[in-house]
């Protein structure tokens, strides 16, 4: 198997030979890695279960964690699971990469459709499933959404989303959705939605939705061809704890479970223990978000640009991504990510990501800086 370089790969050997301006303090616009601590609580939690370390961790997760999943997702989309719909996992980067592999792996030709540009996870699950692969490209003239016509989606056998997006921070309504939801029942596809970033949103009467929620609407409420995936990693500036879950189509999920047995993706018990009560609360999310929702006003006011539904990132528009991000990083002492390194056939060239992931004396500091050199 060939795999592309990963973004930050190819961006560190972009900048090598680029020795930046000493005046300026390192910044570190690139990664969707939140600059927060864990709060305290969650701390405490894995703490006082270390003693658990003993026991080895069921594949399926401890009941008490799936049932703090099942309360998020109650709670927070009006959607209520049963256990035989909803999987703990080891984050979602792990499922990303290895259920495509799992589901294609008795297609004789397998296709895999996904955003563009992406996650490079998604990529590296079509190779190692020897998928012919078709981008959905996501641009300006398209508002970034998604969107396939009925021959091409004939022939996919599994179709990746990732609403809200990483990097374009666009979102899809409950409406948009429902229709890949008909066309996922029409040519008998599995639809996948990456919810990741579905809890860093900035206005609460205009909160993205779930492709759950989409199902039912579009009178799928058994979610049969759906699926979704969340995480804490966003949500509770919790990465390391490795929280994540896959939900919806029970029978596929049963299948997937078996699957999952020979994998050796649990978590240990600690980490459910603490992931568990990270789930169960939602007023840290908030605090979150309002360090988010004033970094992008800051962001506003500074550059000029608008906020965005979700999501903690700016794609930014410029005349050249990789000269831009060189000069910045020699100039200025910044590091933002080409947004040519996201994507394929030419998406994502003349755009930058740059990720809003400190607090906001930080990111105002650095944004002043970035304001400068774009002006220079």
């Amino acid at each position: 198997m060939v795999f592309e370089k990963y973004p930050f790969e190819k961006l560190n050997e972009l900048l090598d030979e680029i020795v930046p301006n000493s005046s300026y303090e390192a910044s570190a616009l690139t990664i969707g890695e939140p600059q927060f601590d864990t709060p305290q609580f969650i701390q405490d939690s894995l703490a006082e279960s270390a003693k658990y370390l003993r026991n080895y961790p069921k594949t399926a997760g401890e009941n008490f964690l799936s049932e703090s999943m099942i309360g998020f997702v109650e709670k927070r989309f009006n959607v209520k699971l049963e256990q035989n719909q909803i999987i703990p996992c080891f984050g979602t980067r792990e499922v990303l990469f290895n259920f495509p592999q799992f589901y294609l792996f008795d297609k004789v030709k397998p296709t895999i459709a996904f955003t563009n540009p992406f996650y490079q996870i998604y990529e590296g699950a079509a190779i190692a499933s020897r998928a012919e692969v078709v981008h959905i490209n996501l641009t300006k003239e398209n508002d970034y959404k998604a969107l396939l016509d009925d021959e091409t989606l004939k022939k996919c056998d599994l179709v990746v989303l990732n609403y809200p997006n990483n990097p374009t921070s666009a979102n899809m309504s409950k409406e948009e959705l429902a229709i890949w939801v008909k066309k996922a029942l029409e040519f008998d596809f599995v639809l996948i939605n990456d919810e990741c970033y579905s809890e860093v949103y900035f206005d609460e009467k205009n909160k993205p939705c779930s492709l759950l929620e989409a199902s039912i609407h579009a009178g799928n409420s058994e979610f049969k061809n759906v699926l979704v995936l969340n995480s804490i990693s966003k949500r509770s500036s919790a990465p390391g704890l490795r929280s994540g879950f896959i939900a919806g189509d029970a029978d596929i999920l049963k299948s997937y479970m078996k699957y999952r047995t020979y994998v050796g993706c649990a978590a240990p018990i600690p980490l459910q223990h603490a992931a568990a009560t990270a789930w169960k609360d939602e007023n840290h999310v908030q605090v979150f978000r309002d360090t988010y929702k004033k970094n992008f006003e800051l962001a506003r006011e500074i550059l000029g640009i608008d906020i965005p539904q979700a999501t903690f990132y700016i794609w930014l528009k410029v005349d050249d991504e990789l000269e831009f991000t060189k000069n910045l990083y020699k100039q200025k002492n910044i590091k933002v990510l080409p947004g040519s390194f996201l994507g394929r056939e030419g998406i994502g060239k003349g755009y930058v990501r740059i990720a809003l992931v400190e607090n906001a004396q930080k990111t105002k500091e650095v944004l002043n800086r970035l304001k400068d050199f774009m002006n220079d």
